[in-house]
């Protein structure tokens, strides 16, 4: 027998989503797993916030149909949709306890007082909570806040968690370490999350599954390991990376404003290279510009021709400005794309 394919979690068949003369959400098909971590990720404006509130029933799509786990859900309103949601504003009762704020949508449901202790304490107990079940939101840190938010979301025993940018107001620190106890909730309880956030360390370090949007279309979904190493157009090679791709403009085979040549393909006007990915040993001639040291790296900021080339390498490099450097890659760390910007499959890729 065939296993039994599970329904996605979400799925949009040619969703939109128009503002009379504005479309945030161009005619859109997407299947988001069932237990998995889905981010969508994109700049200001891209269509990310109006996606999960499509989602949510918080907004009414102009067209098309949305299903989740199965059971299309489009005419259905947000409180009949089965889902929980963490805004980015925690939107905690002042005047409620910790306690009183988890279990406030529970009792609105009118469930027994004996179900709504026992899932209060379980959900308590599973994000550190439970010794500060009596204190207000202003007796709370920052991320003691963030935790209560998710934790209203999480008793409500929905199978699907919707969360945008909810840790957008927690300090570098306390977002990384957040962000690792999300991602240990979600695999312990197996939660379909959809998430939304504008960092892509968010996104590379959280997600099963990155949906990249750009001006309300999808410019690419994949896992990111998948995303980061084969971006399909400039746009994603370039927004994902803590240190941006390299771009060099490709003319009649060489290097723009050099006269290096390179074995590019058919209709290859851009060469993208990983920073990391640059080796000392080569033959493509540079000259040093200037340097960021950050600790563990020494990035190098190279020209050639009227190109500009940075280097990722190990912090105790030493090196000398407006020295020549020649450095170089393998073949398979070189990504192509046409003059659109959109990513050229060499005869050694997999599509």
């Amino acid at each position: 027998m065939n296993p039994v394919t599970p329904n996605p979690a979400v799925e949009f068949s040619g969703v939109s989503k128009v503002w009379g003369s504005a479309t945030a959400l161009h005619t859109t098909d997407l299947k988001l797993a069932e237990g998995e971590f889905s981010v969508l990720l994109g700049p200001s404006g891209c269509g990310k916030t109006t996606t999960l509130r499509l989602v949510a029933g918080l907004e009414t799509p102009s067209a098309g149909r949305i299903k989740i786990f199965g059971r299309d859900v489009t005419e259905v309103p947000s409180s009949g949709r089965g889902v929980s949601m963490v805004f980015q504003n925690y939107a905690l009762f002042p005047h409620l306890s910790v306690a009183e704020n988890v279990a406030f949508g529970l009792k609105i449901r009118k469930i027994s007082s004996a179900e709504i202790e026992s899932r209060l304490k379980q959900t308590l107990v599973l994000l550190g909570l439970d010794h500060l079940r009596d204190r207000k939101p202003s007796q709370l840190s920052g991320g003691q806040q963030q935790r209560v938010a998710l934790a209203r979301a999480l008793v409500a025993d929905a199978k699907l968690c919707l969360m945008d940018e909810p840790l957008s107001n927690l300090d570098a620190k306390l977002r990384q370490s957040m962000r690792e106890e999300l991602r240990a909730i979600q695999q312990k309880l197996g939660l379909s999350v959809v998430y939304v956030t504008h960092d892509q360390t968010e996104a590379m370090t959280m997600a099963d599954h990155v949906v990249l949007l750009k001006e309300g279309r999808i410019e690419q979904q994949a896992s990111p390991s998948k995303i980061y190493q084969k971006p399909a157009s400039l746009f994603v090679a370039q927004f994902i990376g803590s240190t941006k791709m390299n771009v060099l403009k490709v003319e009649q085979g060489r290097i723009s404003g050099s006269d290096f040549s390179l074995n590019a393909p058919t209709g290859a006007a851009f060469l993208g290279i990983r920073p990391e990915d640059i080796h000392f040993e080569g033959t493509v001639p540079t000259r040093i510009r200037h340097t960021e040291f950050t600790g563990a790296d020494l990035l190098i900021h190279s020209q050639i021709g009227d190109q500009n080339l940075t280097v990722r390498a190990p912090g105790k490099s030493v090196v000398q400005l407006d020295s020549a450097l020649t450095l170089g890659w393998q073949p398979s760390d070189q990504h192509w794309f046409d003059h659109d910007g959109m990513r050229i499959l060499t005869s050694t890729e997999n599509v």
